[in-house]
């Protein structure tokens, strides 16, 4: 069973999928809207979501202590804190409709379905710690680790960091496609007759729950692997 996907081409090679623009936009919402009613009435004795937003920052901060010092990884407390939000939202928000087809084309979907939106987290994280290592430590530094501890382990280097960033992207983005495929399948047997709609109840519900627990889980990982890379290269003890 094949989709279409809503483009729309632009001067002629640049191609955008307009679900996934929609989606990422719904969910830098949500981000936005949690972050602002958390913080616009704040308290000694947190209640609410501004009790949630602390432990967030909470749990963030415990995986920065993980990998490297306070001192070195507190500026990347909101990073972390952004990534983690951001991610988890976006893999759970495709989660509700199961998918929204409108005249064949997908329009409801997790934006982190999408490789090319993994790959561009991915990218940009080897990209942060790329820049923060050289402002940190000096481009000499940078350079040297390419050739540490033997000089023959440069190709190994070059393509390790190709690596790190394929499978931090691809992992995230399998998971979610996988998830949200699965629930696609149960949702065409609901509707293909009413056996098919009681035999798919169970099935669905229980998948639904494994869903979410997959998403909180991917967006830990991804958080988690974005310190320990940036970690490598900024931190003295690397």
């Amino acid at each position: 069973m094949s989709h279409g996907a809503p483009e729309i081409t632009l001067f002629g090679f640049l191609t955008f999928n307009l679900s996934t623009v929609l989606m990422l936009l719904i969910t830098a919402a949500i981000v936005f809207i949690i972050a602002v009613i958390a913080t616009r009435n704040l308290k000694l004795k947190p209640t609410g979501m501004q009790n949630f937003f602390e432990w967030v920052m909470d749990f963030v901060k415990g995986i920065i202590n993980s990998n490297m010092d306070w001192k070195t990884g507190g500026r990347f407390h909101i990073l972390g804190i952004t990534l983690i939000m951001f991610i988890a939202i976006a893999n759970l928000i495709g989660l509700p409709l199961g998918g929204l087809y409108i005249n064949g084309d997908l329009w409801w979907k997790s934006p982190t379905a999408d490789p090319v939106v993994t790959m561009t987290l991915a990218s940009m994280v080897m990209v942060l710690a790329t820049y923060y290592s050289i402002r940190m430590r000096g481009t000499g530094h940078y350079l040297k680790t390419f050739v540490q501890p033997m000089s023959f382990m440069f190709p190994l280097k070059i393509i390790e960091e190709f690596a790190n960033t394929l499978t931090l992207g691809l992992r995230l983005y399998g998971n979610i496609y996988a998830g949200e495929i699965l629930l696609g399948l149960l949702a065409g047997l609901a509707g293909s007759s009413i056996l098919g709609f009681f035999g798919a109840i169970i099935p669905t519900m229980a998948w639904l729950g494994f869903s979410i627990f997959i998403g909180f889980i991917q967006a830990f990982i991804f958080t988690m692997l974005t310190m320990v890379y940036i970690s490598h290269k900024v931190s003295t003890d690397h």
